[in-house]
């Protein structure tokens, strides 16, 4: 899933806010039927960084072509607070009222809820990105994801952007997501490995609508695989292998890589781009930012 953020003040390649519609949705048009591996997507910064109408006629962009809605919601305290003074509700309550949920919506960290936060959640069926290392390095809090998936709703696992998590490794958030929950609740039988597996593969691809076709090994379904090496110090003798994915698998540890049931990478060689002139163009681009910073 790609996609085009929304947000009511000047940003990169949208310098002027009134045309955050436009531009969302002639990034929908652009992308939809370029290649089955890319589905478009708005996504709208937050309910305190875009008007009512901005958020309605996103979903509304959204809608007309059925693709996921995505949007920052009760990520802090602060959000929280400022919600409640201007529109006298929580940020859930406030874009259940103004129709941004159901079950093509995509809730980025959902921290602070309360119980009627989360029954809403789960009555229209919405679902939850989780991303805890981000929301502890930027001390947002702790989402309640037993909570959660007791209600039933879906929760797939997350790392966020890089600006707010250094690594994008989803084994580390696995491992992160398994701990953090059992001594934020001092209960060491929640978030058990084969749930957070589970967020991590299945229920990740139900967040973005696309279970139909990846998230699992199944007949008929893409064939989307990666092949750990076990052969390591880390991870021998191997007791059980949903705990060791979870608890000590390193994104290093993965050795091939097929998508779409083409090899895009074969014993950690990448076999469409050249990681070294990759590497040289980025490091560029970084000396760069930090010379306009």
């Amino acid at each position: 899933v790609l996609g085009q953020g929304v947000i009511d003040f000047p940003a990169p390649g949208v310098p002027d806010p009134s045309n955050n519609i436009r531009t969302a949705a002639g990034f929908v048009e652009k992308w939809q039927d370029v290649s089955p591996l890319i589905t478009p997507s708005i996504f709208c910064h937050s309910p305190y960084t875009c008007s009512e109408e901005t958020l309605k006629k996103a979903k509304a962009a959204c809608d007309s072509k059925g693709l996921l809605f995505q949007i920052h919601a009760a990520e802090t305290k602060n959000e929280v607070n400022r919600i409640q003074t201007e529109q006298h509700t929580t940020p859930i309550k406030y874009l259940d009222k103004i129709g941004m949920l159901d079950q093509n919506t995509l809730i980025v960290h959902g921290i602070w809820l309360d119980s009627d936060d989360i029954e809403i959640i789960a009555k229209r069926r919405s679902k939850v990105s989780h991303n805890p290392q981000s929301n502890m390095k930027l001390a947002s809090g702790i989402a309640p994801v037993s909570g959660l998936l007791r209600a039933g709703v879906t929760v797939g696992l997350g790392t966020d952007g890089c600006a707010s998590n250094n690594d994008l490794d989803l084994f580390r958030e696995m491992d992160t997501a398994a701990k953090v929950h059992k001594v934020n609740l001092l209960d060491p039988t929640v978030m058990d490995a084969r749930t957070v597996l589970k967020m991590a593969t299945i229920d990740g691809a139900k967040a973005i609508g696309l279970d139909k076709d990846i998230g699992s090994l199944e007949a008929g379904k893409q064939a989307d695989v990666i092949i750990i090496d076990t052969e390591k110090p880390h991870l021998v003798p191997m007791y059980h292998p949903v705990s060791h994915i979870v608890y000590a698998v390193q994104g290093s540890d993965v050795r091939d890589v097929i998508v779409a049931g083409r090899i895009l990478v074969s014993d950690r060689k990448l076999l469409t781009i050249d990681l070294e002139d990759t590497l040289k163009i980025t490091g560029a681009i970084g000396k760069n930012i930090i010379k306009r910073a």
